[in-house]
């Protein structure tokens, strides 16, 4: 905590954040090698995080409930936040980890432009005609 205190970021409420996100990630999910990142322009903490050790780093913007954003400020969080993508064609993305005061965290994963959704792990879904049109459409 007092590491993330001497960061160039001047408002404590969004340093406690960070850090009830930090201890969220590293006791709550078991998520590996957490680290927090000042980004002085923006006046937050960043927290760059994998969820398994194989995987690649992810960006965790946290933000307390109360702070509202407009599609300006997170389109410059995205911007600025985020990591350099190996695939040019991998959209930027960070998420937000917004944090009530009892401590309950929301995550919301934000990209920069549309995602392609993942395909549904359930298999009957797979098979079902419906998911086979919305994919060719997808697709075209």
């Amino acid at each position: 905590f007092t590491e993330m205190m001497s960061l160039d970021v001047s408002d404590s409420a969004q340093i406690y954040a960070a850090f009830v996100v930090y201890l969220d990630l590293l006791e709550g999910r078991n998520w590996h090698e957490v680290k927090h990142v000042g980004v002085a322009e923006l006046q937050l903490v960043c927290l760059h995080a994998r969820e398994r050790e194989q995987d690649s780093l992810q960006v965790m913007v946290p933000v307390s409930v109360h702070i509202s954003l407009s599609h300006e400020r997170i389109r410059e969080i995205i911007k600025k936040a985020s990591l350099p993508q190996d695939d040019p064609d991998t959209p930027l993305s960070v998420t937000l980890a917004i944090v009530e005061s009892d401590s309950t965290v929301v995550y919301y994963k934000m990209t920069d432009g549309f995602v392609i959704p993942d395909p549904p792990d359930d298999t009957e879904d797979v098979d079902n005609k419906q998911w086979r049109k919305k994919r060719k459409r997808l697709f075209k």
